[in-house]
């Protein structure tokens, strides 16, 4: 058992931890609270830009589904009259940043968040120093920033903050990394703006959300079909995403018969890794699309997901928008 999966059973499961993960945890708890208090105090301070910033992240390690809801606020937000644009730190990326997502940039080089995010004719920008990535967006005409896993980045200042929460796995055993799956301690919660459960059964505080993903598409030619017209048939399920148990589940409650991969997240895929060698079809998330489109293979298949959220969220959303760019 690899030293991820191991802790990934102690958070989720219950398992013994390793005895230094308790010790550290105290440690990294003390470099949040001190880095907090700086930007409280004033002593860091946050660097704001002349447009709203929404911020949507979580305080756990691992997917929650930030991508999907980030794509959703940028269409949303499109109907409105406005002008989105998504910052990213890039993770994965060689590039430093800041810069400006066009057609030649690739998931080695920006990271396969922002490219997929991009792929979506979304306009992204990427780069450690976020506030220098933001305006790159408002340069090319944005009018408001999204900012993707934004959530612990004080530097750029936010009006609004969502917090995505995983509803199967919540918060596992709710102790700061690495005893535990959090960034931050569960309290932060009281601080945001709007709480999404993403699956599970979401609590009186929650807006649940549900990923929709009925669809699949080639990734050599784009033909597109039905996850459905899978049902009953052998494939290979490959997901390089923070928990990929939740897209294997979701292939199986369609009734297809899948031989799961997982891969650790953000997995840089070379062609071997896929060499199955059996001609099964392949089905994979969207993100990890963007890596295997150079190599893909006429049997292989991309599975998009799409965030339903309530309409009551975007409206208090927007009512949120429109009292912050009026304060």
């Amino acid at each position: 058992m690899s030293l991820a999966e191991t802790l990934q059973a102690g958070w989720y499961g219950g398992k013994r931890l390793p005895w230094w993960c308790y010790p550290l945890a105290t440690f990294y708890r003390a470099i949040v609270v001190f880095r907090r208090g700086l930007y409280r105090l004033g002593w860091l301070r946050a660097v704001r830009l002349p447009c709203p910033v929404i911020v949507v992240g979580n305080i756990t390690a691992g997917g929650t589904g930030k991508t999907p809801l980030t794509l959703a606020l940028a269409d949303a937000l499109h109907v409105r009259g406005y002008r989105p644009g998504v910052v990213s730190r890039g993770y994965g990326g060689s590039e430093r940043g800041p810069i400006l997502l066009g057609k030649a940039s690739t998931p080695a080089e920006v990271g396969d968040e922002p490219c997929l995010i991009y792929a979506n004719a979304v306009p992204v920008a990427v780069g450690r120093d976020r506030p220098a990535a933001a305006r790159l967006l408002l340069d090319a005409g944005c009018d408001v920033v999204i900012a993707d896993d934004g959530l612990q980045h004080y530097r750029l200042a936010r009006d609004i903050e969502i917090c995505v929460v995983d509803g199967e796995r919540r918060f596992g055993n709710a102790r700061l990394l690495p005893a535990g799956p959090l960034r931050e301690p569960v309290q932060r919660l009281q601080q945001v703006d709007f709480r999404i459960c993403n699956g599970g059964h979401a609590q009186a505080d929650e807006v649940s959300m549900g990923l929709r993903g009925g669809t699949v598409r080639a990734l050599c030619d784009g033909g597109s079909k039905s996850v459905a017209s899978f049902a009953g048939e052998r494939v290979h399920a490959v997901a390089a995403i923070g928990h990929p148990q939740r897209f294997f589940a979701s292939l199986a409650a369609q009734g297809v018969d899948l031989i799961p991969h997982a891969f650790p997240d953000h997995h840089a895929f070379a062609p071997e890794d896929l060499a199955f060698d059996d001609g099964l079809p392949v089905l994979m998330t969207e993100k990890d699309a963007v890596k295997c489109r150079p190599f893909a293979q006429p049997h292989w298949w991309s599975v998009p997901v799409t965030a339903d959220l309530p309409a009551s969220f975007y409206d208090a959303l927007w009512t949120k928008l429109q009292a912050k760019e009026h304060a």
